[in-house]
């Protein structure tokens, strides 16, 4: 690809005192004459030919009524000589920075469709750019600082941030309601039946659910070297982002970071990013979220009820039937109960249902 945007940018914009030294000497003007006649000081005048000095509104509109060239045209020649020197001064600057790149997992990005590819390592560099937001590479600070407390995000910080900050890209386009916290509380108790559910079709309902409480679910396959499994954080004080990878490849697995995410969202502080990999650290917050989405989707008592029935080894039998009666996935059970230890990791895995392949985005 030539060029950002495929916007066009000539190699060379001639400073607007070449068309001013021009047009004086087509009318035979000298430059002290057209200093006279406008008022500007000669020395003015003849910096303005050399390019060292800019043209402003109030000389464009003398030239106008000196010259009969319009101000608008005087300082578009300006705003595009400026803006000339600008990018010549950017690439400059920026081309002593495209070792950056290295740190950054941009072929993965190209790949996957987020940014796009530039022969010019400058013009590559200037589109991972414009993907964080950021003007250079001195301001990454800016982007890490925000995450930089959760350990998930030492895993490899670049690909976790560009992780992130596709999904807010991504929920940047899904339309949500305001914030509503009992709506939301209400949307989870729904969304339990969407387990249910073959996996593809839980995902296509589950974002226009949540996006009735105020909340965007961005379903994300993670990029390499991340560990992520799921984030939770806030976009505007009114709309919340949950953002989920694939990590697992099962249901249950990815029902549960759902749910845990969630309860970042309805437990703790709009101030705060959560960022949950393969390995949660045990502080009190990730605790609490735990707790919210095992209790959530089995209700303690029901739990206990089951298992004072139990009679021998779980079958598979038993744990449909419960799940059946809770609304839920029988892999959520699965799952549980091997979390528990009360079902080896090998059992009943038949019951938990491989996620799609690929998801947009």
């Amino acid at each position: 690809m030539a060029s950002p945007a495929n916007e066009y940018r000539p190699d060379y914009v001639s400073p607007p005192g070449n068309t001013l030294e021009e047009l004086l000497e087509e009318r035979g003007i000298s430059q002290a004459e057209l200093a006279e006649r406008t008022g500007r000081p000669k020395k003015t005048i003849n910096e303005i030919i050399q390019g060292k000095t800019a043209i402003t509104p109030e000389t464009a509109l003398q030239l106008e009524r000196v010259l009969g060239t319009p101000a608008s045209f005087w300082l578009k020649r300006e705003q595009q000589y400026r803006e000339f020197l600008a990018r010549q001064n950017e690439d400059e600057r920026l081309g002593r920075q495209v070792a950056w790149l290295q740190a950054v997992p941009w072929r993965e990005m190209v790949r996957r469709g987020w940014i796009e590819p530039y022969d010019d390592q400058v013009d590559q560099l200037r589109e991972v750019l414009q993907f964080f937001g950021i003007a250079s590479p001195d301001q990454w600070e800016a982007v890490a600082a925000a995450f930089r407390q959760s350990p998930a995000f030492a895993a490899d910080e670049m690909a976790v941030a560009a992780w992130l900050r596709q999904g807010e890209r991504l929920a940047g386009a899904i339309p949500c309601a305001p914030y509503d916290t009992m709506r939301f509380r209400q949307v989870l108790q729904e969304a339990r039946a969407l387990t249910r559910e073959e996996p593809e079709q839980g995902f296509a309902r589950l974002p226009a659910l949540c996006a009735t409480a105020g909340v965007a679910v961005v379903i994300l396959p993670e990029l390499p070297q991340t560990r992520l499994c799921g984030a939770a954080r806030w976009l505007t004080p009114t709309k919340a982002l949950i953002q989920l990878s694939l990590r697992y490849k099962r249901d249950d697995q990815f029902w549960f970071s759902f749910f845990h995410e969630a309860g970042h969202i309805l437990l703790h502080g709009k101030r705060e990013a959560h960022l949950d990999e393969e390995e949660r650290e045990r502080t009190e917050k990730e605790e609490q979220a735990n707790r919210f989405a095992a209790d959530l989707l089995i209700p303690p008592d029901a739990l206990r009820t089951f298992l004072s029935q139990r009679r021998g080894p779980f079958s598979q039998v038993q744990v449909e039937q419960f799940a059946a009666m809770l609304g839920i996935a029988p892999g959520i059970v699965v799952g549980r109960l091997q979390r528990e230890q009360l079902l080896p990791p090998s059992h009943l895995n038949g019951l938990k249902r491989p996620l799609p392949t690929s998801v947009p985005g």
